[in-house]
This record gives C-alpha cells, structure tokens and sequence, in this order.
C-alpha cells in the first residue's frame, strides 16, 4: 500500500507512528500464538471427535438392524431407547465437532493468514516510516 509518508515533517512525528507500529506488531503476535495454540488443540480434537462419531454412527446402524428384526416388547423398547441415547450422542458430537473439530480448525487457520497478512503490512509501513526518518535527518 501507499503511505502518504511525505506528510512527514518531523522525526517526533515519525518516532510516534513507529511506537504505534510496535504495539501494533506486539498485539498481533500475541493474538497469532494464542490462535496458534487454540489450532493445535483443535487438530487434536478433531481427530478423536472424527472417530468417536464414525463409532456412535455406525453404533447405530447396528442397533437399527437389530431393532427391524426384534418382535415387540421389552428387548424391542430397550433398543429403542438405547436408539434415542445414541441419536442425541450423534448430535452433541457433531455440534462439538463443528465448535471445535475440523470446521473450527480451519476457521482459525484462515484467521492466522489473516494476521500474517497483517503483520507483513505493519513491517512495510515500518520500513517506509524509517525511511523516511533517515530522510528527515538528512
């Protein structure tokens, strides 16, 4: 991007805007490891909820074969029943799943390239303000 750098007349005003820079810069480090850090819990959930949920869903298929041969009564409605748990087990995976599983996951690495993205154009505004001060003190 172009700054409109020339506006600067005064190192002090150069010597400000390189002190906003820095916080700015330290501010999206910090954000960057915390993402980081919150990625690599999320790839190693995902991974366990992934399989945990291939395991309840094929859990129920096998309780839904046995449901259609079972005759009325009470095995039939224990099946039944077991059915309803595993159902709302399938939904709290998938809901966990998508808060912090592969969805989640690939959410907070979009949000590190954005940061990247960030951090490079604070080190370019950084280097066209130094420079400029080099040419204020010349």
């Amino acid at each position: 991007m172009n700054y409109s750098i020339a506006n600067l007349t005064l190192v002090a005003d150069c010597n400000s805007l390189l002190a906003w820079a820095a916080r700015e810069k330290a501010d999206l480090n910090y954000k960057k490891i915390t993402i980081e850090r919150v990625s690599q819990k999320y790839a190693e959930t995902s991974v366990g909820l992934d399989a945990e949920l291939q395991g309840v869903i094929a859990e129920i298929a096998a309780n839904d074969t046995i449901i259609s041969v079972l005759p009325e009564g009470p095995t039939k409605e224990e099946a039944l029943d077991k059915k309803v748990r595993l159902e709302y087990k399938k939904f709290v995976l998938e809901n966990r799943r998508e808060n912090y599983g592969t969805v989640a996951l690939l959410q907070k690495e979009s949000e590190l390239g954005r940061i990247d993205q960030q951090i490079l154009e604070v080190d370019a505004f950084v280097a066209a303000v130094e420079a400029r001060v080099l040419a204020l003190a010349a």
